[in-house]
């Protein structure tokens, strides 16, 4: 079964992140690939990304003659997508079990000592493969 594990985090997060001393973004970036590389090797990962900063974001619809109208930047929304991981394991716990461990990245002033986990909430969906009716 295939789960999306979502990020999110508030605009207020980002701008908090864009201030982590660089030590600390290092110490982020790191643990973020050894999860990631960890999750490959061992053969659920099927895709991760970090996204953009939300002061990129646009929202973008068809226009009349299917032309893209964009519009943007939101800072009215209360909290955006920050990245994401597909992955295909076995049952919804195992995929809650990989979204608590995204969800203990290391903040400032977390080092080789140890200190505080991020503890960024992880929202967990199971990917539809078709339609609910041909499940």
């Amino acid at each position: 079964m295939k789960y999306i594990l979502m990020m999110n985090g508030t605009k207020a997060d980002f701008e908090c992140y864009m201030q982590w001393p660089k030590q600390d973004l290092k110490s982020h970036f790191a643990f973020m690939h050894a999860f990631n590389k960890e999750l490959k090797d061992a053969g659920v990962l099927v895709a991760a990304e970090g996204l953009g900063f939300p002061s990129e974001a646009k929202m973008v619809r068809a226009g009349a003659n299917g032309e893209p109208i964009t519009d943007g930047v939101f800072p009215e929304s209360k909290e955006f997508l920050a990245g994401y991981w597909i992955v295909d394991v076995e049952n919804a716990d195992e995929a809650y079990k990989i979204a608590a461990r995204a969800s203990a990245s290391p903040h400032p002033p977390r080092n080789a000592a140890g200190g505080p986990m991020v503890n960024q909430p992880i929202e967990v969906r199971q990917i539809m493969g078709r339609p609910p009716e041909q499940q």
